[in-house]
């Protein structure tokens, strides 16, 4: 199962997104339909609404009047924890619900509002945001929804600003244009990322890396910090810690466009115990290098100790975003030169545009592997960066 978070600011056009993945196949769990249901007149729900907020948030027949309970619960922080203390729970149980009957197979979308606000995002193997400027927002809640302007600023003034939902979206959906627009966007994203992506975790396969070198992404950071979050949940205490390794850690150098992540963990037996955990999660295992496996083409200073490249290697399902990761035991040879490499190439401008001409000249080498093309400024990058390190003082508690 592929499951997708879906969220944006109020009047955004969620809904519009949510019903065209349906169309296509997606099942949609809408968090605002379940929250209108849990509330519904003879529930515990409703109840405990009106024993909060006071009788006058009923209409005569007994139904919740929304307007009602949005003009107390959004009026401060503390009657909106109240609200959310007393229907949240109640939407998660029957979210559980709905999710354990959907099929095995299935790309499931679940539409939250406030999935940004929640911090929800690491739950899901992708995050969709559907983005619209605020005064257009306001506009459309003003003229289709007949929500009073006041009103409508005031709650979205109450919800997560565009900066943190563009920090927490995987994919950005702007929903400025046409209906068709967005529908044709919507049709795109299905075909190209998510029918594939919910294949390639079942089959618990890895998107491919392409051997071919871009320019530094400024988004590398943010894509990375995004999968930690996602690694750090999977993995819980079994890792001592999780970074953004490698070339696309590094500004400005020019790199494959695949996320390099290293979990560091306490033994290899810890490593392997992930093995289904992270092939759930969309992290499939595709290398086991022991000490018995050919070396890599260069030897990091003639290094012999074969724990150097003792470590298990899992790609990402995500066919828009190839990654390796790195489970690498804790304190070994391996484990702290790919944090020291980062770290020097990240302090030193003269080093980073030697370690760019090195990349050129082993891409443009077609008779030579490009790792074996690299070997001869790996092992010297080996020796500079463990004098940086004791020129410096360089400690890898502190990386």
């Amino acid at each position: 199962m592929l499951r997708i978070g879906l969220t944006g600011g109020m009047g955004a056009g969620k809904s519009t997104v949510a019903t065209a993945l349906a169309e296509r196949g997606a099942v949609i769990v809408d968090a605002d339909r379940i929250a209108r249901e849990v509330v519904e007149p003879g529930t515990p729900g409703l109840a405990a609404l009106v024993e909060a907020f006071g009788t006058d948030i009923l209409r005569d027949d007994d139904s919740l009047d929304r307007q009602a309970l949005a003009n107390k619960a959004f009026g401060d922080d503390e009657s909106r924890r109240t609200l959310n203390s007393i229907t949240h729970p109640l939407v998660g149980a029957r979210v559980m619900e709905l999710i354990e009957q959907a099929p095995s197979d299935a790309v499931l979308v679940q539409d939250i509002p406030l999935l940004v606000e929640g911090g929800m995002g690491p739950v899901f193997k992708l995050v969709i945001v559907v983005g619209l400027d605020v005064e257009e927002r306001v506009r459309r809640l003003v003229t289709f929804r007949d929500i009073p302007e006041e009103d409508a600023r005031a709650r979205i003034a109450a919800q997560a600003t565009d900066e943190q939902r563009r920090a927490a979206a995987d994919i950005w959906l702007d929903n400025s244009g046409s209906k068709d627009a967005i529908e044709q966007a919507v049709a795109a994203l299905w075909t190209d990322r998510l029918v594939p992506f919910e294949r390639n975790v079942r089959e618990r396969r890895a998107a491919p890396i392409h051997n071919v070198l871009v320019p530094h992404d400024d988004n590398w950071s943010a894509q990375a910090e995004r999968m930690i979050d996602r690694l750090r949940l999977t993995c819980g205490d079994s890792a001592i810690r999780i970074d953004h390794v490698g070339s696309t850690a590094v500004p400005g150098v020019t790199a494959r466009d695949a996320i390099d992540v290293q979990i560091s963990v306490a033994d290899l037996a810890t490593a392997d115990a992930l093995v289904d955990p992270l092939a759930e999660s969309g992290f499939p295992r595709i290398e086991s290098v022991t000490a018995e496996a050919p070396k890599p083409a260069y030897s990091i200073g003639g290094e012999a100790d074969p724990a150097l490249w003792v470590e298990r290697v899992h790609g990402n399902a995500d066919p828009a975003r190839p990654a390796r990761i790195h489970l690498r035991v804790d304190g070994w040879p391996g484990q702290r030169f790919a944090l020291l490499i980062r770290d020097w190439l990240r302090a030193q401008p003269d080093e980073r545009a030697n370690f760019q001409v090195a990349k050129h000249r082993a891409r443009a080498d077609a008779d030579v592997a490009y790792a074996q093309a690299l070997a001869p400024w790996f092992d010297g990058a080996y020796q500079r960066s463990e004098q940086w390190a004791r020129r410096t003082g360089w400690d890898i508690t502190a990386s």
